[in-house]
């Protein structure tokens, strides 16, 4: 998938012309699509259909925001999963994708419709409380074909850049980089790890996102989609994963089988040759 509609984690939203529809992930139930958007072509232009942002709309989602930042900062579900990072055995691979540099960026793909939605609203709360919370981390990327002018200038007010180039996931590590990711279609995870099948860029990845291990569970189902994603297939045998764990049902529908994966321990030599 391109970075944009958010789904259940084995999901494939996709009209039958092409199109990615929006959904919001909540026990395996749908909610109404609230965009349809024709996915351009990887490395394309983008701009916000809508060229205008509506100042009532940006006043009423900041508040929105600021409500949902609240609620994710006193929770017990914040606390449990900065208790996790903090762990040496997270931290400390967490310190081997930042190597000799002082902060890694973050870019967070696939947030979906921050107005229609909670789910969105909270997995953005938790990026930005991170943010804040680890020195590392450095500037904070956004994307997604979907958000509106509206959502892109509350995004641009809370400090994130939002990228004007579709790059359906396709983002060369060059550098350490956080990827977050949760709820993309498979397809965004396998984009990623094919523009960096290299141990020297796989390693400068964190990735925050769907489970792989669950996608492996998924792909001895017949017919599952999660079969032509093939370097995250392969890519589980070298990740080490760490769960998130899912302490209230408030945080479900917004962070369900979601992980932290790494790939440090990957040498070029046991990458596999995988044809696409």
């Amino acid at each position: 998938m391109a970075a944009s509609a958010k789904g259940l984690a084995v999901g494939d939203d996709r009209t039958a012309n092409g199109e990615w529809v929006v959904v919001s992930s909540r026990r395996g139930r749908r909610s109404p699509p609230v965009a349809r958007v024709k996915i351009p072509e990887a490395g394309e232009s983008w701009a916000p259909v809508d060229s205008m942002s509506d100042p009532d709309r940006v006043l009423k989602l900041t508040q929105k925001l600021e409500a949902s930042i609240k609620k994710m900062e006193s929770s017990l579900f914040y606390q449990t999963l900065i208790e996790q990072i903090e762990d040496p055995q997270i931290f400390g691979c967490f310190r081997r994708v930042l190597g000799s540099d002082s902060e890694m960026q973050m870019v967070v793909y696939g947030i979906g419709s921050i107005e229609s939605y909670e789910p969105p609203r909270l997995q953005l709360s938790l990026a930005l409380l991170m943010k804040r919370k680890f020195s590392w981390i450095g500037r904070v990327e956004v994307f997604d074909p979907v958000l509106s002018a509206t959502e892109s200038r509350v995004l641009e007010s809370l400090g994130c850049l939002v990228l004007s180039i579709n790059e359906q996931g396709r983002r060369n590590a060059m550098k350490p980089t956080l990827f977050f990711m949760p709820h993309c279609e498979v397809e965004l995870y396998d984009n990623l790890l094919q523009a960096n099948w290299r141990a020297d860029s796989l390693q400068r990845i964190a990735l925050f996102g769907n489970s792989f291990e669950t996608y492996m569970h998924a792909s001895e189902f017949k017919g599952s989609t999660v079969h032509y994603a093939k370097h995250v297939l392969a890519a589980r045998e070298f990740t080490d994963e760490f769960k998130v764990e899912i302490v209230s049902d408030d945080f479900f529908g917004a962070f369900h089988d979601s992980s932290w994966h790494f790939f440090g321990s990957v040498l070029d030599s046991a990458l596999p040759s995988i044809c696409t």
